[in-house]
């Protein structure tokens, strides 16, 4: 069977590689670079809890040491604290990190993959697909064509794949400009993160933000005016003595000017991200970042989405309707964000209107922009799939637990078939299923003393049963849920359904549901029996 060809080397496109490798699926990711990306110490991402923990599990490795975990938030207005957040259990610290440095450990932990090729320079200038795959070709170099099962384009704002498709971008440009400067000083706020509106110095912005690096680097935005003229370098400079000696009690302290930019934040959705066999994601899906959300962080749930329904389309085939869920529930998802930013922007931004009407006007607006930089609210909130033609009808089993239908599960500890202890995310990404009983007191004793018992023989038949392999596995405890509740969770940890107790018709119609649909599942069978799926590249 032909790899999935992957369009773009970013962190997108090879999260996406990983992804699919820890399926069992191969790909191909063209790189139209030497493979070689240039560190840019202010080109930075915040990554939320939930996509730093995905990053990690796809690179195998830690990124405390490449990024920073913030021990904290602070928003000034002029010389007052307006809100102070400290981060820890109940509230996890977002992490920051160089776009480059996030892009090089994904890069080798791909380069370790041998389910993952990556050409370098080679310029994607032509697709072309039929029934059955979708043929591309690269110049350059190493110019030539290639076979694929599917096509992702992955290629960013300008993406090729997007435009040799033909489908629309609309949107806003230039919703906001930042001069940005990347520096090494001390700060008074060690390892917290500051947003400060209105700062007294007030140096042609209204805003600026200060997000720390490993090793005392700091990545500083000053918002800039609209329709505001160039930054010259002296410009800059200027900015960052003014803010330093602002926030340093009148002195600019020691410095070390490591990088500067300035970044145009633009606001565009494309109308469709599926074209048959050929697929888009990350910034060639969506444009977004203004108020403080992240691109990064939407491209790499667009990539941990599509692996899971690519992958089980690859190994069985027909899932038109898996794939169909994909741009169905990640673009509506990208779409209220984008409405969220427009309808916030004249309210922060604008000097009357809706802004003179809003309660706590400050206040509210400090709000706002704390959602969006936090990853919070309708800004900056992981979305739900509640509404997915993935989700299965309403069952009179089904039972509320802390997690909605359609959200990402709790990382719980669980125990596996095999007696480990385990944490529940650590099993995500793998192309199963997961159901998941809560049992009090499973943790204390021994597997074997409780596998044969109650309710688990006849829950392991009825997971035995279910159209597509699933893991099952026991936690103590689940917030929310009662003794006996058995959740079902999709491969990407959105939950399905819960139930209250063992019911095998609705555990396997909402599975069934959950893969597309009783049509494409039964239409899926005859491939597997047949020997039809394939495990290793073509």
């Amino acid at each position: 069977m032909d790899p999935v060809i992957i369009v773009g080397a970013g962190p997108v496109g090879l999260a996406l590689a990983l992804g699919l490798a820890r399926q069992g699926v191969p790909s191909v990711v063209l790189d139209e670079g030497n493979g070689k990306p240039e560190p840019r110490p202010a080109r930075t991402v915040v990554l939320r809890e939930d996509t730093a923990a995905l990053a990690e599990r796809l690179a195998g490795t830690r990124l405390a040491g490449l990024g920073a975990y913030w021990t904290g938030w602070r928003s000034l207005r002029r010389k007052q604290v307006m809100r102070e957040v400290t981060f820890g259990p109940e509230r996890p610290a977002p992490l920051h990190i160089a776009q480059h440095a996030l892009t090089a450990v994904l890069r080798d932990a791909a380069a370790g993959a041998h389910l993952v090729k990556i050409a370098t320079e080679s310029r994607l200038d032509s697709v072309e697909q039929e029934t059955t795959g979708v043929t591309a070709h690269t110049r350059g170099p190493r110019g030539t064509w290639w076979r694929g099962s599917h096509l992702v384009g992955c290629d960013g704002s300008r993406s090729t794949v997007r435009k040799l498709l033909d489908i629309r971008f609309p949107g806003r440009t230039g919703v906001e400009r930042h001069a940005v400067a990347a520096l090494r000083a001390e700060l008074p706020w060690p390892g917290q993160a500051v947003l400060h509106r209105m700062p007294p110095w007030r140096l042609g912005t209204s805003e600026v933000t200060a997000r720390p690096l490993p090793g005392n680097v700091w990545r500083l935005d000053w918002l800039l005016p609209p329709r505001s003229e160039l930054v010259t370098p002296e410009a800059l400079v200027a900015r960052v003595r003014e803010t330093l000696a602002g926030w340093c009690g009148g002195d600019t302290p020691p410095y070390e000017l490591l990088d500067t930019g300035v970044h145009t934040v633009h606001h565009r959705l494309a109308r469709r991200w599926r074209s048959g066999r050929v697929l888009l994601a990350g910034d060639a899906a969506h444009l977004l970042g203004a108020l403080g959300t992240h691109g990064v962080d939407e491209g790499l749930r667009d990539a941990d989405n599509l692996a899971w329904k690519l992958a089980h389309a690859w190994h069985h085939g027909h899932g038109d309707a898996l794939l169909d869920s994909y741009q169905t529930e990640r673009r509506a998802i990208v779409a209220a964000r984008l409405r969220a930013a427009d309808q916030a922007l004249p309210i922060l931004r604008g000097g009357g209107g809706l802004r003179a009407h809003m309660p706590g006007s400050a206040r509210g607006q400090d709000m706002l922009l704390t959602d969006g930089h936090l990853g919070s609210g309708a800004l900056g909130a992981p979305g739900s799939y509640a509404a997915s033609p993935l989700a299965p009808a309403r069952s009179e089993a089904e039972v509320e637990t802390a997690t909605p239908r359609g959200s990402l599960t709790a990382d719980v500890q669980v125990t596996a078939e095999d007696g480990t202890f385990v944490r529940l995310h650590d099993r995500l990404g793998l192309g199963r299923l997961m159901v998941v009983l809560v049992a009090p007191g499973t943790g204390v004793w021994a597997r074997e003393h409780w596998v044969g018992a109650g309710v688990m023989p006849r829950l392991a038949a009825a997971v035995t049963a279910l159209p597509h392999p699933a893991e099952l596995l026991v936690a103590e405890n689940y917030p929310g849920a009662a003794a006996h509740t058995v959740l079902l969770i999709r491969p990407d940890g959105h939950l399905v359904a819960a139930f209250g107790g063992v019911h095998p018709g609705a555990l396997y119609a909402a599975a069934e549901t959950a893969l597309g649909g009783a049509r494409e599942t039964a239409a899926a069978q005859p491939r597997q029996i047949g020997g039809g799926q394939g495990g290793e590249r073509a």
